[in-house]
């Protein structure tokens, strides 16, 4: 890790963001005391798309209907 006074890293931006952007994090400091971090950019994951599995699953038409006495019993022992 890289540590560049202010002014330095004002002059050398360009010569800074292609360190930055092979993967190297720089430590931008204001009178050798450390106030920012440039870091590879990473893009964030993709958005969920709703209704992916839409009509590869079934749902029962009875699917809330009471459970038999004998299987209410198997969950209640």
């Amino acid at each position: 890790m890289t540590t560049m006074n202010i002014h330095q890293a004002k002059t050398q931006l360009s010569r800074l963001l292609a360190r930055v952007a092979k993967g190297e994090e720089v430590v931008i400091a204001n009178a050798g005391r450390p106030v920012a971090r440039l870091v590879p950019f990473e893009p964030s994951a993709p958005r969920r798309e709703f209704g992916h599995d839409r009509g590869k699953l079934t749902i029962p038409k009875d699917f809330d209907a009471p459970l038999s006495d004998r299987l209410l019993r198997t969950f209640e022992e």
